[in-house]
């Protein structure tokens, strides 16, 4: 990245940080100018900040994220409202495909969480608001291994694990998909340069999949094109994580 931002006449260092929490921190204390959050780090910087963040550019694979509700084949649970006196597996409490949503979507149907349905946490890798797709994994084994009734992930992963063969179709099904929302961005405070950050973004769009440069490392961070950023695909994440 740092090559191509600057040969795009935007020089561009970076810090990792080993917690979404930290790295919201070092935006907000100026230590850095744009942060690359996941969507539960992007509802807090909104949060925090006075007036709306700048939303500089996504991967195309973050619009539309959604979450699944799995279940073993043959059961009668066929979305949220069917979980009553059920045991739900979830993944680590701050990830937004795998907890945060999938719990609002209970609320939404009259449940409450622990009572209504009993919860089997994978609280793993927490601080990377799900990233690492580990306590996913933990997710389906419970259900295959029928430790839990139903189980929630992220879309993503939930097909990555079919394609690899990790999920067994004769044990678990897809009984369930949530309306949309988006995921990562690369977030920027109200007060950023706006000259600077019309610069940034048109040059983080102008990376191109069929450059061989570049191909690599868009394979590796899954996308095949930036696209601009958007507010609205937030609105269902910031409803959930204020209930």
């Amino acid at each position: 990245m740092r090559e191509y931002f600057a040969e795009a006449g935007v020089p561009t260092d970076y810090v990792l940080f080993s917690n979404y929490e930290a790295q919201v921190d070092a935006l907000f204390d100026r230590v850095i100018d744009v942060a690359w959050n996941t969507n539960v780090a992007f509802v807090r910087c909104e949060t925090r900040a006075p007036a709306p963040c700048l939303v500089l550019g996504m991967r195309n694979t973050d619009r539309d994220f959604t979450t699944r509700l799995i279940a073993r084949e043959g059961s009668d649970i066929a979305g949220p409202e069917s979980l009553p006196g059920k045991t739900l597996a979830l993944g680590s409490a701050d990830s937004a495909q795998a907890a945060i949503v999938p719990l609002h979507f209970l609320r939404q149907a009259g449940l409450e969480p622990g009572r209504d349905v009993a919860l089997l946490r994978f609280d793993i890798d927490v601080g990377k608001h799900g990233d690492t797709g580990t306590s996913e994994l933990e997710v389906v084994r419970a259900v295959q291994e029928g430790r839990a009734d139903a189980g929630a992930l992220g879309h993503a992963t939930w097909l990555r694990l079919v394609e690899e063969g990790r999920v067994d179709a004769a044990l678990v099904r897809s009984v369930w998909t949530s309306p949309p929302y988006d995921h990562c961005n690369f977030t920027a405070l109200p007060d950023f340069d706006a000259a600077l950050a019309r610069r940034w973004s048109e040059a983080l769009l102008g990376m191109r999949y069929e450059d061989p440069r570049w191909r690599r490392l868009m394979e590796l961070e899954g996308l095949t094109s930036w696209v601009e950023g958007r507010r609205e695909g937030y609105r269902l994440l910031q409803e959930a994580m204020e209930g």
